[in-house]
């Protein structure tokens, strides 16, 4: 039944699609919850998957069953809904340390210590580290961006927190 299904939204048949969304729906949200850990989290997850469905359908060849597709793309939304989530938190402590900085004259935050070793880098250990641990970007995601392999990637950063070591003892002495 699903497989038949499946073939016609594939081909673009409406009411097949809808069919096989409310019939899988529980389980994406399922999926979505069990790696998000929040309700409301997995809601969103399970609401992008029913989008990208929408697109990615057709491409669906069957070299894999369908329930093993849906569980990569329902993982991979959730991986983007924490990866966004990630980013907002950091972003929003930031804003917070920056405040505490405007309203006191000082930061009162220790991390602002290690930011400001890392500030010190050589330039590409300092934007691998800043797009890891300060954007929240896979070594993959980094790697693309500065035009590297991820291989590189990990090395510039195995190279950072040796030299942050370094930074930070001779800071704290």
């Amino acid at each position: 039944m699903e497989t038949e299904l499946v073939e016609k939204a594939a081909q673009g048949d409406r009411q097949a699609f809808a069919a096989l969304i409310e019939s899988r729906y529980d389980f994406i949200q399922a999926v979505a919850w069990r790696w998000c850990g929040d309700w409301q989290d997995a809601e969103d997850v399970a609401q992008e998957v029913c989008i990208r469905l929408a697109g990615a359908i057709r491409g669906f060849k069957g070299a894999s069953r369908f329930s093993t597709w849906l569980y990569s793309v329902t993982l991979n939304a959730a991986r983007d809904q924490m990866r966004k989530r990630r980013r907002a938190e950091w972003r929003d402590a930031a804003y917070m340390r920056e405040k505490a900085v405007l309203e006191t004259g000082r930061a009162e935050d220790d991390g602002e210590e290690l930011w400001q070793a890392v500030r010190q880098l050589p330039d590409r250990q300092r934007d691998a580290v800043l797009l890891i641990y300060g954007e929240g970007l896979s070594h993959a995601a980094a790697a693309d961006v500065l035009g590297c392999a991820e291989t590189t990637i990990s090395w510039h950063v195995h190279e950072a927190r040796k030299r942050l070591k370094v930074l930070l003892r001779d800071a704290a002495a």
